[in-house]
């Protein structure tokens, strides 16, 4: 097992399953301690005991990220154990039923159940977490994004998902690439760097398994973004390739 992060305390929401448990194991086998976050602490605890069996150091923390009282928990046990958090991966989200119908058509209750979780859930996890991410010397806080995400792409005809235009979960991670850029503004000169990952089109239930990528590329993006050197970007948005455009 490499020991480059040795030492560092990982936060990751949605971590029992999918882009989320594979960003924790990544990150673990590299030797951190991961927080495997999760709405159902028993999939969180069977997630966790998988990671401990690779001798990876994986604790349960239950998080629903459209819970504030689970969020402020998780801040509170996070602080108590660790006094620090080193990475944050924003990386629960859904995409609602509802959304798969042409835009003009979806029910505004779709729009707003999709970014409960994925804008709102993110800016409360980040909040929350701030200012224990502040006591790190280089804290990295991940936002998982979607090329769907792109507004440049998806007005492009000839853009590979161009057929894709699921409104609520598009323009949440539209959203979630503003809340990227503006946190990152406000955190400049701090060690604290924030980017957006677009893991690409992975195979997981999010998509009933469609996904031509792998977990394991899928997480290749967020986690060199969760352990960037100190000369690294921040308030980008990022593929394993390099930049996606906003």
């Amino acid at each position: 097992m490499s020991e480059d992060l040795k030492g560092k305390v990982a936060l990751i929401t949605g971590a029992n399953k999918g882009i989320g448990y594979e960003i924790a194991r990544q990150l673990g086998s590299r030797g951190a301690t991961v927080l495997v976050g999760a709405r159902d602490i028993k999939r969180g605890e069977e997630a966790a005991n998988k990671l401990r069996l690779n001798e990876i150091d994986a604790r349960t923390i239950q998080l629903d990220v459209i819970d504030q009282k689970t969020i402020d928990s998780a801040a509170k046990q996070i602080e108590s154990e660790f006094g620090k958090l080193d990475i944050l991966v924003n990386n629960a989200g859904i995409i609602s039923d509802g959304d798969r119908l042409p835009p003009s058509q979806v029910d505004i209750e779709t729009l707003r159940h999709t970014y409960e979780t994925n804008v709102f859930g993110v800016f409360a996890v980040t909040k929350a977490m701030l200012p224990l991410l502040k006591k790190s010397k280089a804290g990295r806080i991940v936002n998982l994004s979607s090329g769907l995400g792109s507004l440049t792409q998806n007005s492009d005809p000839n853009y590979e998902f161009v057929d894709f235009k699921l409104l609520a979960y598009n323009s949440s991670k539209t959203a979630v690439n503003a809340i990227t850029v503006l946190l990152a503004a406000e955190l400049k000169g701090t060690p604290i760097k924030v980017n957006a990952a677009d893991p690409g089109f992975t195979a997981t239930d999010i998509n009933q398994y469609q996904g031509y990528r792998t977990v394991e590329q899928g997480a290749i993006a967020p986690v060199r973004l969760a352990t960037l050197p100190d000369d690294g970007s921040s308030g980008g948005f990022f593929d394993e390739n390099g930049v996606v455009p906003w």
